[in-house]
């Protein structure tokens, strides 16, 4: 399992690497599903902090398993069942989703993070035996990811109160174990395949997002109480997930992780903030299935929390897409003024009467302008 050529030329995303996604699709769906059912109760403070634990161990695992794949990828028959083994244990994970929501119980889905982890820490293992010259990165990772295991596993005994600090000091753990392996000494990863994974994961997100509302639409369609409220949630949801798409395909990722030392620094930043990105476009899809039970009655929410819900995750995306992903491409204060503006004017649309149809308005405001102030930026000066 030696290291793979980060300059290789046309590396794409694998079928395998394909599957293993599609099997992370039912995890995320389960997230949103349930952040959906806690703003419909009125939960949302719990919703959200549930929401948050649960997708950040989606997250990581798929995060985990992407940035090894594209640095050790030998396709071959240990390989492929050891990703399988993963991709049972993310199964396992989304089926515990319900129970962590519903009562906070993390039995199950620790048991699925136990199979992915244990699958990737032998990855590591097979990894620091084939690559004498990355040996004691790969040791560090298997290290890392096995001691951040047993702390989930034993988080398990601790009494409730002292639950949450742990889960903390866990997480924390879990974020540092790259950093300080790869201090060690690089991964050979390929930045075009990189952006390649980080785009194909938000499609899945922003596709369960509008999977989610149109599902929660169809339902109060069904209910007979067809409104015009309910209509324009319908098409500002849509709207909105338009908007996303383009805000987020509107620079290239690979440009910005180019093998520089300045950019071995900076995927860090690039490649956490995307928990953020990920987390908030799966909340918009539960955000307008629960604005929609709110317009026909069937949630337990004032309309302030009901608009919120809507417009909260998508100025969530905007901002951490702008801060990661974006504004390092803008050269000019014209080209990064709209972002902030527009996130404001996506959290004020909370108290409009139609929340989801006034944050897509306010997007398609902001790609106009943004593209009209990179063209004014990129016109060649006019001649004397």
């Amino acid at each position: 399992m030696r290291g793979r050529d980060p300059e290789e030329r046309h590396r794409a995303a694998t079928s395998l690497e394909l599957l293993f996604d599609l099997c992370f699709v039912i995890a995320v769906a389960q997230a949103s599903a349930s952040l959906h059912e806690a703003l419909t109760h009125g939960a949302s403070a719990t919703g959200v902090l549930r929401f948050a634990l649960v997708f950040f161990t989606v997250w990581w695992a798929w995060m985990n398993f992407t940035w090894f794949a594209s640095a050790y990828d030998p396709d071959d028959v240990p390989y492929r069942l050891t990703v399988f083994v993963q991709i049972t244990g993310s199964l396992v994970l989304a089926a515990g989703v319900p129970h962590a929501f519903a009562e906070g119980d993390l039995r199950v889905i620790t048991i699925g993070y136990v199979v992915l982890r244990t699958a990737l820490a032998a990855l590591w293992l097979r990894a620091a035996r084939a690559d004498p010259a990355r040996r004691t990165t790969a040791l560090r990772f298997a290290a890392g990811v096995t001691a951040c295991q047993a702390g989930w596993v034993g988080l398990l005994v601790l009494p409730d109160a002292a639950r949450l600090p742990g889960i903390v000091v866990l997480i924390a753990a879990e974020v540092s174990v790259p950093v300080w392996a790869q201090s060690a000494g690089m991964t050979p990863w390929h930045p075009r395949h990189i952006a390649e994974r980080y785009e194909l994961f938000t499609l899945i997100v922003l596709g369960e997002s509008v999977a989610a509302a149109t599902v929660a639409v169809r339902t109060a369609f069904e209910r007979h109480q067809s409104t015009g409220e309910l209509y324009a949630t319908a098409a500002g949801g849509l709207l909105t997930a338009f908007a996303l798409w383009w805000l987020y395909f509107a620079r290239p990722a690979h440009t910005l992780l180019a093998t520089t030392h300045r950019a071995h620094r900076r995927r860090f930043v690039w490649a956490y903030g995307h928990y953020l990105v990920f987390a908030s476009a799966a909340a918009e899809g539960a955000g307008l299935a629960a604005y929609a039970d709110h317009l026909t009655g069937h949630a337990q929410t004032s309309p302030t929390a009901a608009g919120a819900a809507v417009t909260v995750p998508a100025a969530v995306f905007l901002t951490t897409v702008w801060a990661v992903h974006l504004r390092p491409h803008l050269k000019s204060v014209a080209e990064c003024a709209p972002y902030p503006l527009a996130v404001l004017g996506v959290l004020g649309a909370t108290w409009s009467p139609a929340p989801a149809l006034a944050t897509g308005a306010v997007l398609v405001v902001l790609i106009t302008a943004s593209a009209s102030a990179s063209a004014s930026a990129s016109a060649p000066a006019p001649r004397r």
